[in-house]
């Protein structure tokens, strides 16, 4: 599945079914964000679980004010780079803003990633998005899934605000989580939701969430890599990242002090969350 690498495995590479049993034994899963080989390297010899090669590098290496400009090409290119790092984590590939505007374009934009190391994709809402799912788990695509927030409709929402407050709203999360499960998606990323939703949302589905802004209920945690290690870019910093590094020491013990954090409990508190 991913590119070869000299360095013997310290542990067990994760796979698509064992998403799963670590929501099963309760076992928080760990997740950052990497673009290149040489974090990806650091990242999975130091706890984390699942690296993502999200469309946020539009606005962490491209230096965009949003997601949207950044193409399947980019984010094919930045997956090769990440699979070499790689021993142990399992990989997921962004599809970016419009790659799965259709089914089929999904397909075809799914299969690169795949091709290119990644063991599963990661695409925003529900909807429409439900039948472009099903189409590719039919075809033997793992697929992630992204509600709440979804940054490539950052435009139709006005801003990156939290969702699911209104009653209405959270009902509609609700469902759509576990249509998205039902369509047959393995993993669910929670994005800017109140903690108590996303903890119900939890509990409602049989498949792993993973929350960013979304409270300690979460069965894992996502950051973006830049966000951990205090590296800004111009951008706001949201109220659920935390610094890492602001403590000192290495690249190495800031990502260690995340992983042990989420295993722990510890991260993210009640001061990275939002009420409803």
């Amino acid at each position: 599945m991913y590119a070869s690498n000299d360095k013997a495995a310290t542990r067990p590479r994760l796979t698509v079914p064992q998403l799963r049993q670590y929501k099963h034994d309760r076992t928080k899963l760990v997740a950052l964000t990497a673009y290149d080989a040489s974090f990806a390297a650091v990242l999975d010899a130091n706890g984390v679980d699942v690296i993502l090669v999200g469309d946020s590098l539009g606005m962490v290496v491209q230096g965009h004010d949003s997601t949207l400009p950044v193409t399947i090409d980019d984010v094919i290119y930045h997956t090769r780079c990440v699979a070499r790092g790689l021993r142990s984590a399992l990989l997921i590939t962004d599809l970016p803003f419009q790659s799965d505007a259709t089914a089929e374009r999904a397909l075809d934009a799914a299969t690169r990633a795949l091709q290119a190391g990644a063991a599963m994709v990661k695409l925003e809402g529900a909807g429409h998005k439900l039948n472009t799912i099903r189409f590719l788990v039919e075809r033997e695509i793992p697929v992630c899934a992204h509600l709440g927030l979804t940054p490539q409709s950052v435009l139709r929402l006005g801003g990156y605000k939290v969702q699911g407050r209104e009653a209405a709203a959270a009902q509609r999360l609700r469902d759509d989580a576990r249509a998205v499960m039902e369509a047959g998606a393995e993993l669910l990323v929670l994005e800017c939701v109140p903690s108590t939703l996303a903890a119900q949302v939890s509990a409602d589905i049989a498949i792993a969430t993973i929350g960013i802004g979304a409270g300690p209920d979460c069965d894992g945690q996502i950051l973006v890599l830049h966000d951990l290690l205090g590296v800004g870019c111009g951008h706001r910093r949201p109220r659920f990242v935390k610094d890492f590094l602001a403590d000192g020491g290495s690249v190495a013990a800031a990502i260690r002090a995340y992983a042990d954090a989420v295993h722990d409990g510890r991260f993210p508190g009640p001061e990275h969350g939002y009420g409803g």
